[in-house]
């Protein structure tokens, strides 16, 4: 269960075709999880704001009721436009927890290493990341792109990879994500 999402998307107006009740598509903060909320009425949201949505009913100052979980095909085209950038906030407001996952990543096999699984890393840069991690941890995505000389983004490869493990429900490997529902 997700304790904060950000907003993907509102509309005031609900889906087309269904009932007329204002939804909201958001994604959570820690296992980015995609749901679908019902706002409060009267109560403004925007795109990109972090709400609370955990059990504690009397925190949920903007959040009614999480009406469940969806999947990435699911969302609008507004929210499917507006994912990348909000998944990019969320790492960069959680740095200390992606550069880990760069300090400690395990190999998955003995021919492949889960770093490889970020979009556009392969094995070089993958083994540069290695041997400096060994040096001494990362401290922060600076510390990254200034010692691992072709990675000036890191948090925008992590971004990237959790939309293709949101887009794609038949990921074999899973690093940020929950698998989709099934349907």
């Amino acid at each position: 269960m997700e304790d904060y999402v950000y907003i993907l998307d509102y509309l005031a107006m609900g889906k087309p075709g269904y009932r007329k009740e204002a939804i909201a598509y958001g994604i959570g903060e820690d296992q980015f999880t995609l749901l679908e909320l019902l706002p409060k009425k009267n109560v403004p949201i925007t795109i990109g704001e972090r709400v609370y949505v955990g059990k504690d009913k009397e925190k949920r100052d903007k959040i009614a009721k999480v009406k469940g979980r969806v999947n990435y095909e699911e969302l609008s085209a507004a929210a499917h436009g507006e994912l990348v950038y909000v998944i990019e906030d969320i790492v960069k407001n959680n740095e200390e927890k992606f550069v880990d996952f760069y300090n400690k990543c395990p190999s998955i096999s003995t021919r492949f290493h889960a770093l490889e699984l970020l979009p556009g890393l392969g094995k070089k840069t993958m083994h540069e990341i290695v041997e400096e991690r060994k040096k001494e941890p990362f401290k922060s995505f600076e510390d990254i792109s200034n010692r691992v000389k072709h990675l000036t983004h890191p948090e925008k490869l992590i971004a990237e990879r959790i939309v293709e493990e949101l887009a794609d429900p038949n990921q074999k490997y899973r690093l940020f994500t929950r698998a989709p529902l099934k349907k």
